[in-house]
């Protein structure tokens, strides 16, 4: 307990420097601006906003890149609200009760309250994570190949099983879908596998 509390103050004396406050709230400022565009989830802010982190230096980028997805997250919830548009699967539940809202003039309230609530769950979800990492970690150290292999045809099972219409043609998309994802280098011996000589698709499909 007390290594976490230890942690947890070194990072905060590492991020709550001037420096890395501006760069977070610039980042939270113009993920905001870029996530409020229609169908710009928090993914493609940071895939659009990632150059202007290169001349920073690391520490700074990160919280920026950390402060870019938060804005995008509440850029969603903001058309969410007002235009009953969500950017992203996570804004759906705010279009239920934040448009309604919005539509009776209380649009600013629905907006204070979204970005409230995702400051407090943010860091709830930051604690909790910062808690739980060495035991997670440990655990997921326990897994070995076998492991990973039953993980995969477990998953592929459910696949087949939560399809609808016909078993046959889920098992057949199943087992093209596994033979696409092989095409390409292999990741431990760099081998080429079913490439026929087009280096095109060596990184994969």
């Amino acid at each position: 307990m007390m290594e976490l509390l230890g942690n947890i103050g070194l990072g905060l004396s590492v991020a709550l420097s001037f420096k890395t406050l501006a760069l977070c709230f610039l980042g939270c400022l113009i993920g905001t601006l870029v996530g409020v565009l229609p169908g710009v989830g928090p993914v493609a802010t940071i895939a659009m906003l990632l150059p202007i982190t290169f001349g920073i230096d690391p520490i700074g980028a990160l919280i920026m890149l950390a402060g870019i997805y938060y804005g995008a997250q509440y850029g969603g919830s903001t058309t969410a609200i007002l235009v009953n548009i969500p950017d992203e699967a996570t804004a759906v539940v705010t279009t239920l009760d934040g448009h309604q809202m919005a539509r009776q003039g209380r649009a600013g309230v629905a907006l204070g309250v979204a970005a409230i609530g995702s400051f407090i769950a943010g860091t709830i979800a930051t604690i909790f994570v910062a808690a739980l990492a060495v035991p997670l970690t440990k655990f997921a150290l326990l897994f070995r190949p076998a492991d990973y292999f039953a993980f995969m045809v477990f998953g592929l099972t459910v696949a087949v099983v939560l399809a609808r219409g016909s078993v046959p043609k889920a098992i057949a998309m199943v087992l093209v879908g596994v033979l696409l994802s092989t095409v390409g280098l292999d990741l431990e011996t760099a081998e080429e596998r079913l490439t026929f000589g087009w280096m095109d698709i060596a990184d994969g499909l």
